[in-house]
């Protein structure tokens, strides 16, 4: 019985696809290492994420937040406080839900972002001058399919 050529060479192409996501991957952890030092000295990778989808959100409960990143609430607590300490984000009574408090950023806590971020902030620009804008946009449909579990729309 031989081998469906079909299905090695999807196999094949897939792996192909794992080892450059593990690169771009690899790239974009160094990043963010780098910029979470640049925003505060010592801050690890982790902290840096909690941080950015804070701003990303813009304001947001703890346990929302801990449900976005899959992570244990206990430890997301910390290092929110570790955040708060550092002047980076503040916390708001939650309107709807009296018991609960909204997060933040703080202006310096933006401001330190930007600056963290300015030294890479054309990177990706740059890497994709010469691709066509239609290009861009068909990776970013495929990325968000993958990402979503879907199968790309046509």
């Amino acid at each position: 019985m031989t081998a469906d050529p079909t299905r090695e060479a999807r196999t094949e192409a897939v792996r192909a696809l794992e080892a450059e996501f593990g690169e771009l991957i690899n790239r974009f952890r160094r990043i963010i290492t780098e910029n979470a030092n640049r925003v505060s000295p010592g801050m690890l990778p982790g902290a840096y994420k909690v941080f950015t989808t804070i701003v990303r959100r813009e304001s947001i409960t703890l346990s929302a937040l801990a449900e976005s990143l899959t992570a244990d609430k206990g430890q997301i607590s910390r290092t929110v406080r570790e955040l708060e300490q550092l002047g980076l984000i503040q916390r708001t009574p939650d309107p709807d839900d009296g018991r609960s408090s909204l997060l933040s950023p703080t202006p310096e806590g933006l401001e330190r972002l930007a600056a963290a971020r300015a030294p890479h902030e054309s990177t990706l620009v740059d890497a994709l001058e010469d691709w066509a804008l239609d290009d861009i946009r068909n990776l970013t449909r495929l990325l968000h399919a993958l990402t979503a579990g879907e199968t790309p729309s046509v």
